[in-house]
């Protein structure tokens, strides 16, 4: 069944009207998408109300499109790596990355399979020949996709030689007395939040 979710998704939906028939057929790819795409309806009825002002521009305006899938199986990994703030990785080529996903730790290398997973408070590892670059991660998403690229997006990201141990052995104590200590519900969730990051930092420094 799921290994022909893909055909069903692409089965046109049948419909009169001419804006729904170009979105049905718009092939269901992890690629980005190479030229804009626009409601022609929408895009109509705006210059009808407002003539003066152009129609406003949806993300993937602002977006660049990403390489045609290969052939073959490259040798590399090409990974963006961003934070609110920050970027830590820009195009850099690997030869791997583990990500803490919540279904566990996922390992990614070129050629994987599109996929999105949801991020969990614990250890990134960035794999470079014998160089391996190593981060703590909050939350957030990794995103990979068909031509051996991998776009990370973290709330929080902080690299593993940059965390003091025994704050967090401290950390930890604290907020599982906060746990055993609380009076209320509210209380006792704000503690285990703290213990269960505090726990995932302990992990990824002894791990």
């Amino acid at each position: 069944m799921f290994r022909h979710a893909a055909k069903l998704l692409r089965r046109p939906v049948p419909t009169t009207s001419p804006a729904a028939s170009a979105v049905s057929r718009r092939p269901f790819s992890s690629d980005l998408p190479a030229a804009e795409t626009a409601d022609p309806a929408f895009v109509e009825a705006w210059k009808k109300l407002i003539p003066n002002i152009d129609p406003p521009k949806t993300p993937l305006s602002f977006m660049q499109p990403r390489p045609a899938t290969p052939a073959s199986i490259p040798t590399k990994l090409t990974v963006n790596f961003v934070l609110p703030y920050a970027s830590e990785l820009s195009a850099k080529e690997v030869d791997m990355v583990i990500v803490p996903a919540t279904t566990g730790q996922l390992g990614v290398l070129p050629g994987h399979v599109p996929t999105i997973a949801e991020l969990r408070p614990g250890l990134m590892s960035v794999h470079d020949g014998n160089d391996v670059t190593k981060y703590f991660v909050s939350s957030g998403f990794a995103f990979i996709h068909a031509n051996s690229f991998a776009d990370i997006i973290a709330v929080e990201a902080v690299p593993i030689d940059r965390i003091d141990a025994n704050l967090v052995q401290k950390g930890l104590a604290e907020f599982t007395q906060k746990v055993n200590s609380a009076s209320t519900d509210l209380e006792k969730a704000e503690a285990q939040i703290g213990v269960d990051v505090h726990s995932a930092l302990n992990s990824a420094l002894t791990g």
